[in-house]
């Protein structure tokens, strides 16, 4: 998914077609007009690359969905254009996907983090499992450890058909998807313990979406904080809530959200650091 970053997208479509696994087609979701974009992509002479261009942005959630709908296989991987794949990616994760004992195998592996000191690839332990174990995701002393990202997960085509994108702004998409999915009957982690794809963490802008709102992160935690522990519900607030209420403006609303995570979280000294952090800042 891509808007207005032809520079950025030419390296990621040309990471993804020069793939050690050929028997792949590339799919560009383009979210808005964007004729110095289609001119690039119209530049590249490669019978597997098609674009989708919308007219007027849709939203990352039915982006993606059209996505999955045109492509052509069996199995999907997703891309926004501040990432890229290493050589080997789709043929090692084909490989295991073929041997896992899952219905609904979803293999992911490290990627590594750019710019970061001698290009730290995460997440050193397994991803978290489920929605019992996103303590695991949100526990950040520097870069996310046991997190499961889009950027390096291929899954078979089917199990999207069952488990999809919400479409409303009321969601902290990612998380809430990879959640259910892995949750779904079938449904596992295959994870390769090696770097398979890169991602740029500073001084892009995202293309690919909007930044959530507060209220809607803060909202879908909520509905599942009866079925998560008090360390994952205190590090999601740390980690995900707090700071983009801070971005936001929204000081006066961290005294509520320190609130929150005292009485129905257990919070780490960590992440009481953090968030008192966030507090005299403002001060």
């Amino acid at each position: 998914i891509s808007h207005n970053r032809p520079h950025l997208l030419k390296r990621v479509v040309r990471s993804a077609l020069s793939q050690s696994y050929t028997e792949l087609d590339v799919v560009v979701v383009v979210n808005g007009p964007d004729s110095a974009t289609e001119k690039m992509l119209a530049g590249i002479a490669d019978k597997r690359l098609r674009a989708i261009i919308f007219s007027v942005p849709v939203g990352g959630a039915k982006a993606r969905s059209l996505g999955v709908t045109a492509a052509w296989g069996d199995w999907i991987a997703f891309m926004n254009d501040e990432d890229e794949w290493l050589l080997e990616k789709t043929m090692v994760q084909m490989e295991m996907a073929r041997n896992s004992k899952y219905l609904y195998p979803i293999v992911t592996s490290q990627f590594i983090v750019r710019p970061s000191p001698e290009n730290l690839a995460v997440p050193r332990t397994v991803p978290f499992q489920g929605v019992n174990d996103i303590e695991h995701a949100r526990d950040r002393s520097a870069y996310p450890e046991g997190l499961l990202s889009t950027i390096t997960m291929l899954f078979p085509k089917d199990l999207y058909t069952h488990v999809q994108f919400h479409r409303g702004p009321g969601h902290d998409q990612d998380l809430d998807w990879m959640l259910r999915m892995i949750d779904h009957a079938g449904a596992g982690i295959e994870f390769v313990g090696e770097p398979l794809a890169v991602r740029q963490t500073a001084g892009q802008d995202s293309g690919a979406s909007v930044a959530v709102d507060w209220k809607s992160s803060f909202e879908w935690l909520e509905t599942v904080r009866e079925t998560i522990t008090r360390r994952a519900y205190a590090g999601f607030i740390t980690s995900r809530v707090a700071p983009q209420a801070a971005r936001q403006g929204a000081w006066r609303e961290l005294p509520f959200l320190l609130n929150r995570m005292l009485t129905y979280g257990a919070p780490t000294a960590h992440d009481i650091r953090l968030f008192l952090g966030m507090l005299c800042s403002h001060r």
